[in-house]
């Protein structure tokens, strides 16, 4: 069930009703119980790159409803913005993980918003399988790794928890972006599912979706996408996997956006850019059946962006969609376009098999069905110069509902940030919330959640495994039977 929370009889007195799509609320978070930039993995050991393996940044890659004040939200890749190794595009071991958080509205004793925002860590969830998976020999890339750059102290794995990681070169170089034993992960986008057990994440690198348990980080599945999103010729390089192939999702530009359905069975992914062969301004989703793993796919064509960042579902058929480009904070520029539109699957052409939309005839595309928020115009009306604006804003999730000035249910969208983890280039870990009534987004139906597990500190226990490290200072492959 969807909290509520009251005004006091003052506040409904004092402060008028809230026009909705409207910012009610913002708030910031910058560090947890462990300490300042630091979150509840307890990893205490440093990355390639000199970074703390347990930095806490980037939560606005993706951000998802768990019910109540519960949210869970994935940085990607990791911090790969210090340059150390061009040759693998500064990428490090940072373990894939999501962060569990409480943001908890209520009343604002005072303000130009009529709610504040406290946001608080909860807990850090590092995400593995309990098969092998294949990491990269370093061989060439200036790094002598022998299957991790780390010190055998300073691993990790023990024998049935294999990390993901944002290290580019972790990859089978014999197979496609797609191969399922690859260890390297680029998380984007996540939901949970309704039963509050799973969460499914969404990746750049295959691009892949995968189903991890909600507690201990476990991976219990992934999904096979359409083969035309993948590349078949792989490099730790963006740029050289770019120019080397000519079919397959861009590379950085894989699945961005990820979806669920209100009655929790349906996925629906969106690839952040078009494909190599496709129309430049033209993305691809994916929807995907849970239960049988099958799956559909459409064209949708840009406005004013340059890419998808991420999606929510209004209805079984309809989706909110942030598109944006990456000007504002970060980038050293005024934000121009960070729009959230509603778009319609209903009647459009499924695309799946095709290589080259261009080939296709009679296309019908995924209807955009309108502007829903130009945050750009609403901070900037609060006063928020465009300069402050996060160039990546890339997490959407409905939120908790709460109740106006005047009485009425609101409906809350929550719009984060990913700094990259530089809080002092791109700014802190944002949350803009908005409220809307009914009435501003027809069809719309939460989703139906079971109620989320009590916050905790899932993270990893590092204490007596740095023994093991030695023994798994190994190339590793993994068969996919467990996951069938």
């Amino acid at each position: 069930m969807r909290s509520f929370v009251a005004l006091a009889l003052a506040s409904l007195v004092a402060t008028p009703a809230v026009a909705a799509p409207v910012l009610i609320a913002t708030g910031t978070l910058n560090g947890s119980s462990a300490g300042a930039g630091i979150d509840l993995s307890g990893l205490g050991y440093s990355l390639e790159n000199g970074l703390a393996q347990n930095l806490l940044g980037g939560l606005g890659s993706g951000l998802a409803y768990g019910g109540g004040t519960t949210f869970f939200a994935t940085p990607d890749r990791g911090p790969n913005a210090l340059p150390y190794n061009p040759l693998i595009d500064n990428t490090t071991s940072f373990i894939s993980r999501f962060q569990t958080l409480s943001l908890a509205l209520a009343p604002a004793a005072g303000g130009t918003l009529p709610f504040s925002l406290t946001s608080q860590l909860t807990g850090t969830t590092l995400l593995y399988s309990p098969s092998d998976l294949f990491y990269g020999s370093g061989a060439g890339l200036g790094n002598d790794i022998a299957g991790h750059p780390l010190p055998a102290g300073n691993w990790v794995n023990t024998a049935g928890k294999h990390y993901f990681t944002g290290r580019s070169d972790n990859f089978d170089p014999t197979k496609n972006s797609g191969n399922l034993a690859n260890a390297r992960f680029d998380p984007e986008s996540i939901r949970m599912a309704n039963d509050g057990k799973t969460v499914f994440v969404s990746d750049e690198y295959g691009p892949y979706v995968r189903q991890f348990d909600v507690k201990t980080g476990e991976l219990v599945r992934s999904f096979a996408l359409p083969s035309e999103l993948y590349v078949s010729n792989l490099s730790p390089s963006g740029a050289t996997e770019i120019s080397g192939n000519t079919i397959g999702r861009t590379a950085n530009k894989g699945m961005e956006g990820l979806a669920i359905t209100p009655d929790g069975k349906t996925l629906v992914g969106a690839m952040q850019a078009n494909l190599t062969n496709d129309p430049v301004g033209t993305v691809r989703l994916v929807t995907i059946d849970i239960a049988t793993g099958g799956t559909h796919e459409y064209a949708l064509k840009l406005t004013a962006g340059s890419g998808i960042s991420d999606i929510v579902a209004i209805d079984a058929t309809h989706f909110l969609i942030d598109e944006r480009d990456g000007k504002g904070l970060g980038d050293g520029t005024k934000a121009k376009v960070k729009n959230i539109y509603s778009i319609d699957l209903t009647g459009a052409t499924d695309v799946k098999g095709v290589v080259d939309l261009k080939t296709v005839t009679n296309l019908s595309y995924v209807k955009n069905t309108g502007l829903f928020i130009d945050l750009v115009a609403a901070l900037t009306a609060y006063g928020i110069p465009a300069t402050a604006i996060p160039s990546k804003i890339e997490g959407l999730a409905f939120g908790q509902d709460v109740i106006d000035a005047a009485g009425q249910t609101l409906r809350t969208l929550f719009i984060a940030n990913d700094n990259d983890f530089d809080p002092a280039g791109a700014g802190p870990n944002t949350f803009y919330v908005f409220g809307f009534r009914n009435a501003d987004l027809p069809g719309y139906t939460p989703q139906a959640i079971s109620p989320a597990p009590e916050p905790g500190t899932w993270g990893l226990m590092v204490a007596g495994i740095g023994a093991v490290g030695a023994m798994l200072r190994r190339r590793a492959r993994w068969t996919l039977g467990a996951l069938a």
